[in-house]
């Protein structure tokens, strides 16, 4: 299905420079600075606009956040299929989903499968206002390789802009044992939350398009698992002797003695 965008999205009330270079932070007071970028991305979007040539609008392919947090004016959204690449949780983020200290988890653009997600059509008169923005939001280290790809849309085939990750980059994580994306989920969090807030949102918002990512529901699957462990043991240590831990006094213990 395609449908149309409206008018007026969050762009006028979100101040993402503030956001980006430290002037205001969203999460947690004490949140790291932005770490020293990989590279300039000034270079990367002064190509990006070479390439749209500035003549027509411009079409975005969006797979994780920018699906249901675009932040940005359209005329048109569509459902949309790129093949070659898929979506992954396996980029480090030091800025918007963790910290130095603290490195979570956001999407990226990997080589090899299908990814389906969603095309933007941003109208000609916007396209340089919402490239500086997305390159705020996406690019404050460089860390994308932003590329031009064929997606497949029930209007058509479009020529999209895509925020890709190379395996190459220091921000691939690589593979990751299950008891590290444990660890990530319960205590990652950056200027714009938390990442297991960020998987959990970007699946909703998926299945609410019918978008099926298996890869996803099960890794949040481990940490509904993890919350469930949490959860049950603390309820069987507050069970053990509640009058005890009210007045300080060790737990008494059954014996075995006599018996």
């Amino acid at each position: 299905m395609v449908s149309q965008g409206k008018r007026s999205v969050n762009n006028r009330f979100v101040n993402h420079d503030a956001e980006i270079v430290g002037g205001a932070a969203l999460g947690p007071p004490g949140l790291d600075p932005l770490p020293t970028p990989l590279r300039d991305p000034k270079p990367l979007l002064d190509r990006v606009i070479h390439e749209w040539g500035g003549h027509e609008d411009l079409w975005l392919f969006g797979y994780g956040s920018l699906i249901w947090k675009p932040e940005f004016d359209f005329v048109e959204r569509r459902p949309a299929r790129v093949h070659g690449w898929h979506r992954a949780l396996k980029m480090w983020s030091r800025v918007n989903r963790g910290s130095v200290q603290n490195p979570g988890l956001v999407f990226g653009l990997l080589t090899g499968g299908s990814c389906q997600g969603m095309a933007f059509r941003i109208p000609a008169a916007d396209v340089l206002e919402v490239l500086g923005r997305l390159w705020l939001r996406e690019m404050p280290t460089g860390v994308y390789d932003p590329r031009w790809l064929s997606c497949l849309t029930p209007g058509g085939p479009v020529r999209a802009l895509a925020f890709t990750l190379s395996r190459k980059s220091p921000n691939f994580t690589g593979t990751l044992p299950e008891a590290r994306y444990r660890e990530i989920f319960a205590s990652a969090v950056g200027r714009y939350g938390s990442s297991l807030d960020y998987a959990r949102q970007t699946l909703l918002e998926l299945k609410r398009h019918h978008i099926h990512d298996a890869a996803l529901a099960r890794l949040l699957r481990l940490a509904e698992i993890t919350a469930s462990a949490d959860a049950a043991a603390a309820a069987a240590a507050a069970t053990l002797s509640p009058t005890a831990a009210a007045d300080g006094r060790p737990p008494i213990r059954p014996s075995n003695e006599g018996s």
